[in-house]
């Protein structure tokens, strides 16, 4: 019978490997808000703040204190914001892609109240699918197939009964997440 891996083990490979590709391996502990170089005050606090401070200070020498912390609350709000789409992906058994439509179908609150989560699931898959297999490589360049996308995003949302009165904004923003999301489908 063959013996499993233990996480450690597979801790410690990855650290071996890490460090074998120049990267300082640091022990728990000794960054611990009890060891002797703490990189955190509390176990509460994100370790990676302080390194994040000093790397946009060493980035940004001219930007004021005040500036910087503005800066590094938005990140950290933009990263709570990312971490909870994500989750809330898993908890609804949506892939990252569909949570992006979905996102730009719900950011206007009303068609929530209007439609419901699971309308509004339905929609994201449809566009999602939609427009995954609609879109070409050149499809930012040509006029005439972004229009064609902008017609399908119009064609699904009315077929559903999205609001009319909220669907321009969520097509300009489903197209936007096309946008981003687009080069890995055409990339293959």
């Amino acid at each position: 019978m063959m013996a499993g891996i233990t996480e450690s083990e597979v801790e410690d490979a990855a650290l071996a490997w890490l460090a074998g590709l120049g990267y300082t391996v640091l022990h728990g502990p000794d960054i611990g808000p009890e060891g002797p170089t703490p990189e955190r005050g509390s176990y509460d606090e994100v370790p990676l703040t302080g390194r994040l401070r000093k790397a946009l200070a060493r980035l940004n020498p001219d930007l004021l204190a005040e500036t910087l912390e503005d800066v590094l609350q938005e990140l950290t709000r933009l990263a709570k914001d990312i971490n909870a789409a994500h989750r809330r992906g898993e908890e609804e058994g949506l892939s990252e892609e569909e949570v992006a439509f979905y996102d730009a179908l719900a950011i206007n609150e009303s068609a929530v109240e209007l439609m419901g989560n699971d309308h509004l699931r339905v929609i994201a898959l449809e566009l999602l699918n939609s427009l995954k297999g609609s879109a070409s490589v050149d499809w930012q360049r040509r006029e005439s197939a972004r229009a064609r996308m902008r017609d399908l995003v119009k064609r699904i949302l009315r077929k559903h009964g999205y609001p009319p009165d909220l669907q321009d904004s969520a097509v300009q923003t489903v197209l936007q997440q096309v946008e981003l999301l687009a080069p890995g489908w055409t990339a293959g």
